[in-house]
């Protein structure tokens, strides 16, 4: 399959299937009179690629999944550790998104005359707090 019907198949532009090439998360395929041919099974990877990217995965999270995986290989021990560490990775970004999101509804409020009572109300700083003479 020549770069340009895998790049349709894919949904992807060649360039980008040139670029996971050099990063390694594409075998470099064979070449027939100086152009790519690659093996069918090139658009699966690429497709996990992709969606894998969506899901918010890095290229070196997807390289480390796909890494030594054999076309035949089952992929439900190395789903399950992927998983388990991007669970991780979302429960503390939504445990962040809480925070920002409560930080921005206080400041949308925010009649506060300065920045130091502002940092204070939203106590950012305990150590400021223990400096000035005890905690509130």
């Amino acid at each position: 399959m020549k770069i340009g019907e895998l790049a349709r198949c894919a949904g992807l532009n060649a360039s980008a299937i040139r670029y996971y090439e050099k990063l390694g998360l594409l075998a470099a395929p064979d070449r027939t009179g100086g152009q790519r041919r690659y093996p069918h099974g090139a658009v699966h990877r690429l497709l996990f690629i992709r969606f894998a990217g969506d899901m918010g995965f890095s290229l070196s999270e997807i390289r480390l999944f796909l890494n030594g995986l054999q076309e035949h290989a089952p992929v439900g021990p190395r789903w399950r550790k992927l998983a388990c560490r991007k669970i991780q990775e979302i429960e503390k970004n939504i445990e962040r998104s809480r925070r920002l999101k409560s930080l921005l509804q206080h400041l949308l409020q925010c009649r506060c005359a300065s920045l130091a009572m502002c940092v204070d109300r939203l106590s950012l700083s305990p150590r400021l707090r223990l400096i000035r003479g005890g905690a509130k």
